[in-house]
């Protein structure tokens, strides 16, 4: 099977297994896994900040992120498709009592501009208290729903001054933040300066198989860590897997190019594919996003899984396809193959 439904289907390495197996470990809950310790302190310096706190997944990292910056009741602003807003069950609301304003975006950005404009500022004939807050202004990069697209430097730190001038937090979910480093030659720490917490994946890109963490402050992530047990997110020997975080992290990120590699090499020859529709400009890291015309999504995906080859449907004619560590460039030109007996099947 060439499984390109995500970058989260990964399995480990031999020598990730290996590294996990020979894992030192303790209790986590009462800060005693070593391995743990040395993971956070490894991203945390990775991204010049205090500290880091290491959770199962991606949207307990968000979600603690949100109930740490906000009050009930209050706004957060974010791009049109947030992974915040539209992947994460609601939980904005139901966990933290949080309204989520999408704003218009260009490939999952938006400008300080639009930032400013939805900031309330209201006259002095109305009542602080009548204006709903917004707390909170977050980015993701790269852009899930956009097509893994990459937020300019400028651009991002431009957002960044203008919530903190308006009084509001940052946030920046960057699950795939290495992939924005690796395609741009921007470090992560540059991308995430402005931001007072950022979530960061391993269990994507970079191949390991459970786990994020969220980044910030000393002062921030000891009361993240307080949502960490709330939220059910207390480990035990947590070591076993956060070694093969920390194997991912010291190994895993540069190779990264090369999936970004594979997702150009397959958004070309799906390009020149009767029945595809895709824009080149819009595939910057690892996803393509296209348009299967003369069948539905579904109907395509699983006749192109008869052929070996896995996809997602994303609509009525919407798909994706993720290159990840699994899948090397023979396996691009099969599965182009096989799209194209999919296609006329």
């Amino acid at each position: 099977m060439i499984d390109l439904r995500s970058d989260t289907v990964t399995q480990p390495t031999d020598a990730m297994r290996r590294a996990m197996a020979d894992a030192e470990v303790g209790d986590d809950v009462f800060a005693d896994d070593p391995t743990v310790r040395r993971l956070e302190e490894t991203v945390a310096g990775l991204l010049s900040k205090e500290d880091a706190m290491y959770v199962p997944s991606g949207t307990m990292s968000n979600q603690i992120a949100l109930r740490l910056h906000t009050r009930p009741g209050d706004v957060v602003l974010a791009a049109a498709g947030a992974h915040i807003d539209t992947h994460e069950m609601g939980g904005a609301n139901a966990l933290a009592g949080l309204t989520i304003n999408q704003l218009p975006a260009k490939r999952g950005t938006f400008t300080a501009q639009q930032v400013t404009a939805a900031l309330p500022d209201p006259p002095k004939s109305i009542p602080p208290y009548l204006v709903q807050p917004v707390s909170l202004v977050e980015v993701e990069n790269t852009h899930n729903g956009a097509g893994g697209t990459i937020w300019p430097l400028a651009q991002l730190d431009e957002v960044s001054a203008a919530a903190t001038a308006g009084g509001a937090a940052t946030h920046m979910d960057g699950a795939r933040l290495w992939n924005a480093a690796v395609a741009t030659g921007v470090s992560e720490a540059e991308f995430a300066a402005g931001f007072h917490t950022v979530s960061v994946c391993f269990s994507k890109g970079l191949g390991a198989p459970v786990g994020s963490a969220l980044i910030g402050s000393a002062e921030l992530i000891a009361t993240a860590r307080r949502f960490k047990q709330m939220y059910g997110g207390g480990f035990r020997q947590a070591g076993i897997i956060a070694a093969g975080a920390l194997y991912a992290l010291n190994h895993h990120r540069d190779r990264l190019s090369d999936d970004h590699v594979n997702a150009s090499r397959l958004a070309a020859g799906l390009a020149e594919t009767p029945g595809v529709e895709l824009d080149l400009s819009s595939v910057e890291t690892n996803i393509v996003y296209f348009e299967v015309t003369t069948k539905t999504a579904a109907e395509f995906c699983d006749q192109l899984l008869d052929e070996g080859v896995a996809m997602l449907p994303l609509g009525a004619h919407k798909v994706r396809a993720v290159a990840n560590l699994m899948v090397g460039s023979a396996d691009i030109d099969a599965a182009l193959k096989a799209i194209g007996r999919a296609l006329v099947a």
